[in-house]
């Protein structure tokens, strides 16, 4: 879990953006997103083209 603690005298926004920073970082978006329950097509599509192309390069290591 990402968590901030506010300094003296800091500001609200430059606490927001430190912590979407952090949130960035700890990578918890993309999780959100591939845990979500309802997979857009355009999503599928794009997962599913990503997956395709990383078996085609791994099948061509030596």
């Amino acid at each position: 879990m990402t968590q901030i603690i506010l300094g003296e005298n800091e500001g609200i926004e430059s606490a927001l953006r430190r912590f979407k920073r952090e949130v960035s970082k700890a990578g918890v978006f993309p999780d959100l997103r591939k845990n979500r329950h309802f997979e857009t097509p355009s999503e599928k599509r794009k997962r599913k083209e990503i997956s395709r192309h990383r078996q085609s390069k791994s099948r061509f290591r030596y």
